[in-house]
């Protein structure tokens, strides 16, 4: 199998940097509250985190519809959130958005936990891919719909150690 890479580190720190400093303009260097959606998020979140420099409470949920590369419709929904939202500045960070089903519900979800603010970040997005209307508040990069790993993402479980976003040939 040949990993081809599609963003290098250096452009990945470049762009995550940027984007934090944009969250941390928009949301006034107030407290957020930013959920990680796992497992893919957390190389994303941990590096957006440690570059916002107002106060960062890190939660985490856990939902996936993917069942080795191809996504099943279906959510499962495995670990809530243990911060209590109401009334607080709250940004979903995501890995990739594709058919925008698993953000939408997510942001539904997390709504009617009546946050002051409620906003999604994420590090890549897949339009071509979309079967709902969704359109993320931060986005670092657009990309072609090809099947993504490292950085969080992974194929089975594996590649998520990688320094970059790479892709498989297929």
């Amino acid at each position: 199998m040949e990993i081809k890479t599609l963003i290098n580190e250096q452009e990945l720190t470049t762009r995550i940097n940027e984007v934090a400093k944009q969250i941390q303009k928009d949301y006034n260097n107030e407290e957020i509250v930013l959920i990680c959606i796992l497992k893919g998020a957390v190389f994303f979140a941990t590096e957006l985190a440690k570059n916002i420099n107002s106060s960062v409470i890190m939660d985490f949920m856990k939902v996936s519809s993917y069942d080795g590369t191809k996504s099943t419709g279906n959510l499962d929904f495995t670990l809530d959130i243990s911060q209590k939202i109401e009334g607080r500045n709250v940004l979903i960070v995501e890995d990739i958005v594709d058919t925008g089903r698993t953000l939408t519900y997510l942001k539904q979800y997390l709504t009617s936990k009546n946050p002051k603010k409620l906003k999604v970040c994420t590090m890549l997005d897949k339009k071509e891919r979309r079967e709902l209307e969704f359109t993320p508040d931060y986005t670092c990069f657009d990309i072609p719909d090809k099947f993504v790993i490292g950085y969080g993402l992974d194929f089975d479980e594996k590649y998520r150690n990688l320094p970059y976003i790479g892709y498989i040939e297929q």
